[in-house]
């Protein structure tokens, strides 16, 4: 694309040309960096590098109706998630949703995105927008040690019960998940935005239901046969065999929870996979893995976010010049990418501002999700 004088947002735009009060608010927020005058020019330049309109008009969609609807981010570490979910949330909110967002990587930056301390592992609500949004950041890790009790209890061993520990974090966080929707406390909410773990980790949310189905299963197996051949002593181990029989209730609930898990990430009505990645080699072609693992999982996926793109720019530096070739490059490989072509593709800019708090947020928000 041909060189193009970069046009400076005001402040007002940056708020979404809101009332005065929200434009000072952005002032304040803004105006304790040195490097002020830097901050404010984030450019409309984005709008001449983004795709068609008809591709990325996806928003009105997104908050069309009173149904609850529930969206994860996920991608390859570093490329923006939590700043993509943060700032969807707010968009939602600020659109007369009442939302959750909940992040569900062990390493946790939702509390960093928002300024908030969200670790608390209860719902903390958020200041600053116009619906209520509540955030909250879990950890899978708190769940191993409490069920591999039950498992044990229930007669599993060996590498297979190794692998299955590995996964019961996972699958409390994903009993979690299931709690806000299926909990009638939390009716009121009618979006719930998951900020997801770097790809690998995601895959193996995604994949666990159908995992611990199969994996329970075999040990409530294993423990009928062992409770046929061992019932002459249950008089002498009968508390063993109560605690026995607690541990597979357990297991049980959990199994029945995660098979309504299966169901809602693969139910294309209430909820979408929204791929985030950059425009780097690298990148892509783990979103197009990633895309393609979803799609072996039926998990629905439209959109694909590609983050920090550089936008034109009329400077001579050589460095930005090379970097937004190359940026250009890798962009058109999508086209021809058969995992990532068909989706919704949206441009976000490369910024030179963090995003950190609702204010800024709300910014980012107002280019990605149109």
């Amino acid at each position: 694309m041909g060189s193009r004088r970069l046009a400076s947002f005001s402040l007002a735009s940056i708020s979404g040309a809101s009332s005065r009060k929200t434009s000072m608010a952005m002032l304040a927020l803004f105006s304790k960096s040195q490097n002020y005058t830097s901050l404010c020019r984030i450019t409309r330049s984005f709008e001449l590098i983004s795709t068609p309109r008809e591709t990325v008009a996806g928003f009105d969609e997104m908050v069309a109706g009173t149904q609850r609807k529930h969206y994860m981010l996920g991608g390859k570490g570093g490329v923006g998630k939590t700043s993509c979910a943060a700032s969807l949330a707010v968009k939602f909110a600020n659109h007369g949703h009442p939302t959750i967002v909940i992040s569900t990587d062990p390493a946790h930056s939702l509390s960093d995105s928002f300024a908030q301390d969200l670790s608390g592992g209860t719902l903390v609500p958020v200041e600053g927008v116009d619906s209520p949004l509540f955030a909250l950041e879990i950890n899978p890790e708190k769940a191993r040690e409490e069920f591999r009790t039950a498992s044990q209890g229930s007669g599993g061993s060996g590498d297979g019960m190794k692998d299955l520990m590995d996964s019961m974090g996972l699958g409390m966080l994903a009993d979690q998940v299931m709690q806000f929707v299926e909990s009638q406390q939390y009716n009121m909410f009618t979006r719930i935005v998951f900020d997801t773990a770097p790809t690998g980790h995601t895959l193996r949310l995604l994949s666990l239901p159908d995992f611990l189905d199969a994996s329970i299963g075999k040990m409530m197996k294993l423990k009928k046969k062992l409770a046929s051949t061992t019932s002459a002593f249950k008089y002498v181990f009968g508390k063993e065999e109560k605690q026995q029989d607690v541990a597979s209730d357990k297991l049980e609930q959990l199994r029945e929870r995660m098979a309504k898990v299966r169901d809602l990430f693969r139910d294309p009505d209430s909820t979408e996979f929204v791929i985030v990645t950059i425009p780097t080699v690298m990148a892509i072609s783990e979103s197009s893995r990633l895309h393609a693992s979803l799609r072996k999982e039926c998990i629905p996926v439209q959109r694909l976010i590609v983050n920090q793109v550089l936008p034109p720019s009329a400077s001579d530096c050589k460095f930005c010049a090379m970097k937004r070739k190359d940026q250009m490059r890798v962009l058109e490989t999508i086209m021809s990418d058969p995992q990532l072509a068909n989706l919704r593709l949206v441009q976000a800019p490369l910024v030179d501002v963090e995003i950190r708090g609702v204010p800024a947020l709300k910014f980012m928000g107002d280019m990605i999700w149109k």
